[in-house]
């Protein structure tokens, strides 16, 4: 079990290290869309597009940065009596709460897969059949949904970004809760950059 619960930690830690690297230099893109965004509005007409692209940037840096974070241990955490804690009753402690983070990304997940279904044009009451029948060829996109702005993007891509970082979280929160239980029963896993 714990080699199962190792090669899984490994796995999920490099693939959110890589996508968490890539993901610092979103800040980049979004403050070069801002610049521009200003630039446009005291030279030029306004660019319709910019604001709306900004939260778009800042969601797909927020969502899939997120993984990365949990995975540094640089999320927020209420410090006032876990620090001077043993390391066993941390990982007692870490495990039973990761529970409650790994419930809620669930949550988020069946959302996000349901409104990306929504957002492409389906309207019944299984979104994870409709994606199914969509690999299959038996089902087909609908009218995709479009923002409301004057500028009226398409919206599927933005909410396939967040289900993949949804995704991508509860893998990694997956993979802390391995960690800790390795962590109780006396073993170390360590990433893949370790």
């Amino acid at each position: 079990m714990i080699g199962f619960m190792r090669g899984f930690v490994r796995v999920v830690e490099a693939v959110n290290y890589r996508i968490g690297r890539v993901m610092m230099w979103g800040l980049f893109v979004l403050m070069g869309v801002l610049l521009w965004s200003s630039i446009s509005k005291t030279f030029f007409l306004p660019s319709l597009w910019t604001l709306e692209m900004a939260q778009f940037a800042m969601v797909a840096y927020y969502i899939l940065g997120g993984p990365y974070s949990i995975q540094l241990g640089s999320n927020v955490r209420m410090d006032l009596f876990y620090h001077t804690w043993s390391d066993r009753k941390k990982a007692l402690v870490d495990a039973l709460t990761v529970l409650f983070l790994i419930f809620y990304l669930g949550v988020l997940l069946y959302g996000g897969i349901g409104s990306s279904a929504y957002s492409l044009g389906y309207w019944g009451m299984d979104p994870l059949s409709y994606f199914g029948g969509l690999l299959t060829g038996s089902e087909e996109i609908g009218r995709l949904e479009v923002s409301s702005t004057a500028w009226r993007p398409v919206i599927w891509p933005i909410k396939a970004v967040m289900v993949a970082g949804f995704f991508l979280m509860l893998l990694q929160a997956l993979a802390e809760l391995f960690k800790d239980i390795a962590r109780l029963k006396g073993h170390e896993i360590g990433s893949a950059r370790t």
